[in-house]
């Protein structure tokens, strides 16, 4: 199963400068929850924003660069070839940047969203998503509070 997971602002803005918009704990302790264990796929510019790997994770990177070989992770020429390289009965988590995402979209099976409940500048978009082939199955309000500036909300869809 193909699981995109991210962190959208109200206009999908995800990161400005290879940096996020937002510092939220509780969205940090969700993806760190559901994604530990597991194959996470991304790209190059959104590995190079972590200070180190993921702890308990296997990492396969998409680029173009041919000598392109991080440790302790798997890499990837193209998006297929990196969803190649992942177990096909485990759940498979993308997590960006907005390109893989665009290009993961007609391929995943699931959509698990925190939409942060403000607009933002942005050079990096989460793409759109179609009322016509996601249904939104659970949804999660958490207001703002001393350790998140924003309003956010986990929301889950499921491809129809």
């Amino acid at each position: 199963m193909i699981i995109l997971i991210a962190a959208a602002a109200q206009n999908n803005a995800l990161g400005k400068d290879n940096q996020l918009l937002w510092h939220l704990p509780d969205d940090f302790k969700r993806f760190k929850q559901i994604t530990s264990g597991h194959y996470i796929v991304m790209g190059r510019k959104t590995f190079e924003s972590f200070p180190k790997p993921l702890p308990n994770r296997t990492h396969v990177i998409v680029t173009r660069q041919k000598d392109y070989h991080p440790e302790g992770c798997l890499v990837a020429g193209s998006l297929e070839k990196a969803l190649a390289l992942c177990p096909k009965d485990q759940e498979v988590f993308v997590i960006g940047g907005g390109e893989i995402y665009k290009q993961a979209l007609p391929l995943a099976d699931k959509i698990d969203l925190t939409r942060v409940h403000a607009t933002f500048e942005a050079d990096t978009f989460f793409p759109e998503i179609d009322p016509a082939q996601w249904r939104l199955v659970s949804s999660t309000f958490h207001p703002k509070d001393d350790k998140h500036a924003y309003d956010f909300t986990f929301q889950v869809f499921e491809r129809i």
